[in-house]
């Protein structure tokens, strides 16, 4: 009786082999799945993990709708599988509309990985996009672990891959924002300053050899990045040390198992400067020393945003989970909300929480009842200009991807602009969902509509080919006011 459960269970998350591989035997069903899913797998996550998580989704669902991220991209996976729903709708075939219509997609890796496949829905553009479930198989699983999902594997064996599948049948869907990120480089030839090396880029960020005639960066000695994120993008020593724990896992990936991999990461923030100011580490400079910010609260109102002189870090968060599951903007008071204007910290507000920190030290009181960081502001615009000569370089990080940013050392800019573009949809599990929405509350719809920015399309076809090479690069990470930025 538990097998006949079983798989009237594994039925509901059925697709066709014709449905995902076109040109195959058309197969009548005598029923439509009620939460087909299609699964992708970073099988380098997670040590040994994701491999074995293959084999057991390959064991329990039909082998076309589960996908190992490294040999077959989300991107190619997704553009096939729609442009097939297309021809089979116009054939008139409605197994594939109700397919469509019911779709959900899983994906099982890290947050670097989650957010590649966010930013391929984001590129497809789609009038009903599908809702996509997270497995933690990462280091942070920040993103799983703020829609309920964990952040530590549930299991890759037969049954705790069922139960899995079973809390994705029972999830509900949220909206979540998308923050696309446009980051420019004035480096003329005798600048000191070059791009970042390709291999560095993380999937999040994508670099433009081409941009629009009419658009102002249509000129010589620029470089442009375009990407986005929906967990956080960071700046400062807590990127630095994820940097030289990302690179340090390249060199040596034995060191990086179990509890070896927090007692390494704990070594390179001392030596990194991260728990007290090294006079050795030039990059140790406060986040001020570096950049002035600015931030735009209001529709075309750009101020500066003040930052303390002690802050060495700056994360900007969209979800409640930085750093392994911690809350760096916690619960302000309902004083403190009224003194600065401030607004529960919702998922789908189109606003940013900006939040500082001093050093390590300060960010252990984030595992104190009540702790936080330091609550700079809420702003659905922040833009990041970079003082001449003030560094060689800053470390960056997007939703768990970390990089080494060149900055220029005399005539040369750069200069980095977040902004709302859109949302996605997430599912929540059924229970332990950290996220929260502001349709949960009564009083939500204002604020939405008050801060909330639609996506916007700037671009000529022509560049559409190469654009769709990296995610967040097409369609819906394009920004028609990019004359707003002066360079």
């Amino acid at each position: 009786m538990e097998n006949l459960n079983s798989d009237c269970l594994l039925k509901e998350f059925y697709i066709p082999s014709y449905i995902m591989v076109p040109d195959s035997p058309v197969e009548h069903l005598s029923y439509v799945p009620s939460y087909p899913v299609i699964v992708f797998i970073n099988t380098k996550s997670g040590g040994q993990l994701g491999g074995q998580l293959l084999v057991t989704c390959h064991e329990l669902l039909n082998t076309v709708q589960v996908f190992d991220v490294g040999k077959d991209a989300p991107d190619k996976v997704l553009h096939n599988l729609y442009r097939n729903f297309k021809r089979l709708k116009s054939n008139g075939d409605n197994l594939a509309a109700e397919i469509e219509g019911r779709l959900r997609l899983i994906v099982a890796g890290g947050d670097g990985t989650i957010s590649w496949l966010l930013g391929v829905i984001s590129d497809l553009n789609l009038a009903q996009p599908p809702p996509v479930a997270t497995m933690p198989l990462g280091t942070g699983n920040n993103i799983p672990y703020s829609f309920g999902w964990g952040k530590k594997n549930p299991g890759i064996d037969r049954e705790s891959v069922k139960s899995f599948l079973d809390r994705v049948m029972k999830a509900r869907e949220m909206k979540v924002d998308s923050w696309h990120i446009i980051m420019r480089m004035h480096a003329p030839e005798d600048c000191s300053c070059d791009p970042i090396a390709l291999p560095e880029l993380p999937h999040s960020l994508h670099m433009f050899r081409r941009v629009s005639p009419t658009n102002v960066l249509n000129m010589e000695d620029y470089h442009t990045f375009r990407g986005g994120f929906w967990n956080y993008f960071s700046m400062g020593m807590d990127a630095q040390v994820s940097y030289a724990f990302h690179s340090e896992r390249k060199l040596h990936p034995e060191k990086f198992k179990n509890q070896l991999a927090q007692r390494t990461y704990l070594k390179l923030g001392c030596t990194q400067g991260w728990f007290c100011t090294s006079l050795c580490h030039p990059t140790s400079r406060n986040i001020a020393q570096l950049a002035e910010v600015k931030i735009m609260k209001k529709h075309g109102q750009w101020e500066k945003l003040h930052i303390p002189r002690s802050i060495r870090s700056i994360v900007c968060l969209n979800l409640p989970s930085f750093s392994g599951g911690l809350n760096p903007w916690g619960t302000p008071s309902r004083r403190k909300k009224q003194d600065r204007d401030l607004t529960p910290p919702f998922v789908d507000d189109g606003l940013l929480e900006i939040v500082g920190f001093k050093d390590a030290w300060h960010g252990l009181v984030l595992l104190t009842p009540g702790g936080h960081g330091t609550r700079l502001a809420q702003a659905h615009r922040i833009k990041f200009e970079f003082h001449k000569g003030a560094a060689d370089h800053a470390y960056m990080r997007m939703d768990g991807e970390p990089w080494k940013q060149p900055l220029p050392r005399d005539d040369g800019k750069v200069i980095v602009e977040i902004s709302h573009r859109g949302q996605i949809k997430m599912l929540a599990a059924p229970d332990n969902c950290i996220a929260k929405s502001i349709q949960d509350t009564t009083s939500s719809s204002s604020v939405a509509s008050h801060h909330t920015e639609e996506s916007c399309i700037e671009g000529s076809e022509d560049s559409e080919s190469e654009e769709r090479k990296k995610f967040g690069a097409a369609v819906s990470f394009r920004s028609s006011d990019d004359r707003g930025i002066i360079l």
